[in-house]
């Protein structure tokens, strides 16, 4: 072989290698360009999923804000309903009250009218009889007894027995006259009384009605408030905020509350006091409400309207509604004891009044979104709550 073969050979082997390293880097070059294409596509796929996940969640958070907003309304709508059902409540009581007042009175008036007619129907035959024996006595007169120069001592006689029946007969008028009078005053009050009567039912029926319309309203409301599905952590943090708000409002009224000397607490009546309202116990003191919350008090089933009775006397400390037990009465016993009564449906006193053992101080209800009716009852010493069930038996 010859140097110029030679040459050629290594040229063209120079030339192939050449061109192997040239398609080698040329297929790095498109791999690196091929992996550097897909890892950007990934970054844009992960950064579109990073925006589609924030964005459900503002999306929640606002579907959750709003629904909070929604409730809250719903609750202050609830309060309204509550509020004015438990006014309407109170009112037909005390119309039910006046309207047995009056019958009663007008059920004396008929007593006394009746007693009045027969006094004056023997009056009447009195006077009758007493007319009758003057008639029969000749119609003497003074002048003609004189002229007839009878004994005086016989017209004397005569004389003072003609005054006898004439005292007597004034006496008689005097007394029937004082009959008509008590009788047409009688008449007068039976009358007003048929009118406060009228009047009265009148006022019953339109407070019927509206207290039917409130009750329809509230229950409206309920099923709004019912149809917000909330998740447990929801509720849990509702009854943590109805619960804080209550131990709030007991801690700012400890405070306030002024111990009278004969309002000596409960410490000496375990076993002895009366439950408030005849019920079935439906939750017990200390059993799960929700998450971690436990029952503070007992809840006490009971028909709408029957009476709810402080355990003890004391003095009313809160008369109002609170979100989450509804229409509430709070009664301060001394020495830092205190009952709380919830749910009702309306309540009898007001923040100041004393009331004793037993008296009706509340109706039972299902104010403050309770789907069934009954009393929520507490039972509190210094701010803690306590087992009713250790004093009440």
């Amino acid at each position: 072989m010859n140097s110029t073969t030679k040459i050629d050979q290594h040229s063209q082997f120079n030339l192939g290698y050449v061109y192997y390293i040239t398609l080698l880097l040329l297929f790095c070059s498109l791999t690196a360009y091929g992996q550097a294409d897909t890892s950007a596509k990934n970054t844009t796929k992960t950064n579109q999923q990073l925006n589609d996940i924030q964005r459900r969640i503002n999306q929640q958070k606002q579907t959750l804000s709003n629904t909070t907003v929604k409730i809250t309304d719903l609750e202050q709508q609830l309060k309204t309903d509550d509020l004015a059902i438990g006014e309407m409540t109170k009112k037909l009581r005390e119309t039910k009250q006046s309207l047995l007042a009056v019958r009663k009175k007008i059920s004396q008036l008929a007593d006394e009218q009746q007693q009045l007619e027969s006094a004056k129907s023997q009056q009447e035959q009195i006077l009758a009889k007493q007319l009758r024996a003057a008639y029969s006595a000749g119609h003497h007169d003074y002048l003609k007894l004189i002229l007839n120069q009878q004994q005086p001592s016989s017209v004397q006689r005569t004389i003072t027995h003609y005054q006898y029946l004439n005292v007597a007969r004034i006496k008689e008028i005097d007394t029937f006259k004082s009959t008509i009078a008590k009788l047409n005053d009688i008449r007068t009050q039976q009358q007003v009384k048929a009118e406060q009567f009228t009047q009265l039912t009148q006022a019953q029926s339109q407070q019927k009605q509206i207290l039917e319309l409130s009750k329809v309203k509230q229950q409206q409301t309920l099923k709004a408030l019912n149809q917000k599905a909330l998740t447990g952590q929801q509720k849990l943090s509702k009854l943590e905020r109805e619960e804080s708000a209550l131990v709030t409002l007991l801690k700012k009224m400890a405070a306030a509350a002024q111990a009278a000397e004969n309002l000596v607490g409960l410490s000496k009546l375990k076993r002895k006091l009366n439950w408030p309202v005849k019920g079935r116990i439906s939750h017990n003191f200390g059993s799960s409400k929700q998450g971690y919350l436990k029952w503070k008090g007992v809840f006490l089933a009971a028909p709408v309207g029957r009476q709810v009775k402080t355990i003890h006397s004391g003095t009313i400390l809160f008369s109002d509604w609170l979100n989450g037990y509804g229409l509430v009465s709070v009664v301060d016993h001394g020495d830092g004891y205190m009952s709380l009564y919830g749910h009702n449906q309306a309540l009898l006193k007001s923040v100041g009044e004393r009331v004793e053992a037993g008296e009706p101080i509340a109706l039972v209800g299902q104010s403050g979104g309770q789907a069934d009716s009954g009393l929520y009852f507490e039972i509190r010493h210094v701010g803690k709550a306590v087992n009713p069930k250790l004093w009440c038996r």
